[in-house]
């Protein structure tokens, strides 16, 4: 404590202070002093193309003050962050921004994608930067990474660069964001929970917030498709798989039009296209189909049959071929080094025990990785808002749990109000400041074989400095060949056919409760 007590005055008076009398130049910050904090470039990057030390030249981008710096809270820490500041024309709004899988690389294109809009806009290698040639299992035994990547990369990265941008600029963002999916979103849940003063506004998607779960998820995925080669589903049939399910499903929610809107309402079976003689393209045989159930049942444990993570969706299939290999083909498991943190570097995937592995993981990680608190009482007491989207066909991080953690919030409010309030008034309360939007046919974080993205930032901004919620936001896609917009209710309403236009037209639905008329 004594060690930081210096910088962290330091710290305090320039942001409570009065600015310099003198003007800032970018190269001045880089004599700046801040807690924990290497300042290694502070330059004037002129408006043009910028080829960041690592990936393709960036084009198109204004002039800005680019500064990298490593952050060091812990002895075993090091943590890489880059800020870009507009030289001009600055909105006057910060934005930090999160990362996918370990991380352990600046994601430039967030940056540049931001600055282009005006914002302020950092992010952060969280600290995964592993030894030339090795990954990120080399980080066993060192729990401290283990911290930083889950909760404290993050945090560090947002109050480093609200110093700066108060020393740059000389006046501190009037609005604070942060923006991410995956990893990204996992970060995002993680921000309002830990530190509910850093954002004024928070965007998560497909929130890898259950870190425990989902990784444990992934490998069972990969398990079933992996254990021998019968188990395996070719892509071909994957593709019928898929048709099947379109088919079964599409017409659930009142109208056929190629999305699934609710995977959860559909009940097709894969045996309805198993092989009933020889194995053929056109039919699972019978391994297959137990493939296919297995995955979308998900994970449970053995021995008390909880389940661990809910199952891939059906919608999705079309993806599966990412679970693994081919037969003939070896690979890893994805994130299999999240696996030998805990049970060392031998570890073998084919004896991994669902029940006492996966318990023993979840314990010595789950508190520094996992972001599953329901308490957003003190993030909601500050007035922040919060969106959390997540596609209703990924493959990587199964939607089921978005829908779980907003239900623990749903909860614990309850729990908090006591017998005088009812859920719905719980509900509306919540929806003040939380909206979770479940979007038909989306993939991991965008693409999929329905509606294909979901722009949240300007619905955020518009609710955090207008209080104007947003009540649906119109998402577009191509879902068998057919350009569709459609709007995206905050769940649980459902975008339910007025009974008349083009079903592939926005205004020819409205928000509704799932349990309306259709």
């Amino acid at each position: 404590m004594i060690r930081y007590a210096i910088p962290l005055l330091l710290a305090a008076s320039l942001l409570a202070g009065e600015p310099p009398a003198q003007p800032v130049t970018c190269e001045s910050l880089a004599r700046l002093k801040l807690p924990y904090t290497a300042i290694t470039a502070a330059e004037l990057v002129p408006a043009g193309t910028f080829t960041p030390p690592s990936g393709a030249p960036i084009r198109n981008l204004p002039a800005f003050c680019r500064v990298s710096a490593t952050l060091a809270p812990t002895a075993d820490s090091d943590i890489r962050i880059e800020l870009w500041m507009p030289e001009s024309g600055w909105n006057s709004r910060f934005e930090g921004t999160g990362n996918g899988g370990f991380a352990g690389n600046i994601a430039w294109n967030a940056l540049a994608g931001e600055i282009r809009r005006g914002f302020a806009v950092a992010n952060t290698d969280m600290g995964m930067h592993p030894p030339a040639g090795s990954d990120a299992s080399a980080f066993a035994g060192h729990p401290e990474k283990w911290a930083d990547w889950g909760y404290r990369a993050t945090h560090e990265m947002t109050a480093a660069a609200k110093l700066l941008i108060k020393a740059y600029y000389r006046a501190a963002p009037k609005y604070s964001y942060f923006s991410g999916c995956s990893t990204g979103g996992e970060q995002a849940l993680m921000e309002a929970q830990r530190f509910p003063d850093d954002y004024d506004g928070i965007l998560g998607g497909a929130a890898a917030n259950n870190r425990t779960g989902v990784h444990t998820s992934i490998l069972w995925n990969y398990v079933v498709t992996q254990r021998e080669p019968a188990d395996y589903i070719p892509p071909s049939k994957l593709a019928l798989l898929a048709s099947a399910a379109l088919a079964a499903c599409d017409a659930a929610d009142g109208v056929a039009d190629g999305l699934i809107a609710d995977p959860r309402q559909c009940r097709f079976d894969p045996a309805t296209i198993a092989c009933r003689g020889a194995d053929a393209d056109t039919c699972l045989t019978a391994a297959q189909v137990q493939t296919a159930r297995r995955v979308y049942a998900g994970p449970k444990n053995p021995r008390t049959g909880e389940q661990i993570y809910p199952g891939v969706p059906r919608g999705s299939e079309l993806d599966w071929s990412r679970f693994g290999p081919a037969p003939g083909k070896t690979a890893p498991p994805p994130f299999e080094a999240i696996f030998k943190w805990t049970m060392g570097a031998e570890w073998n995937w084919r004896t991994f025990d669902f029940d006492r592995d996966y318990t023993d993981m979840a314990a010595r990680l789950g508190p520094v990785l996992n972001a599953l608190n329901p308490d957003l009482g003190a993030f909601q007491s500050r007035g922040h808002k919060l969106i959390v989207y997540h596609g209703w066909a990924d493959w990587l991080v199964p939607p089921g749990e978005a829908i779980n953690y907003r239900e623990a919030v749903l909860t614990r409010r309850e729990r908090d109000a006591g017998a005088k309030a009812s859920p719905a008034a719980v509900e509306r309360e919540t929806d003040r400041f939380y909206r979770l939007f479940m979007i038909p046919g989306m993939a991991h974080c965008g693409g999929g074989p329905g509606l294909t993205s979901f722009s949240g930032m300007d619905p955020l901004v518009k609710w955090v400095e207008q209080g104007i919620a947003p009540d649906s936001v119109v998402v577009s896609g191509k879902p068998g060949g057919v350009a569709v917009e459609r709007p995206v209710c905050p769940y649980p309403q459902v975008a339910r056919y007025r009974g008349y236009g083009e079903t592939n037209q926005a205004g020819s639905f409205i928000c509704a409760d799932p349990g309306a008329p259709k």
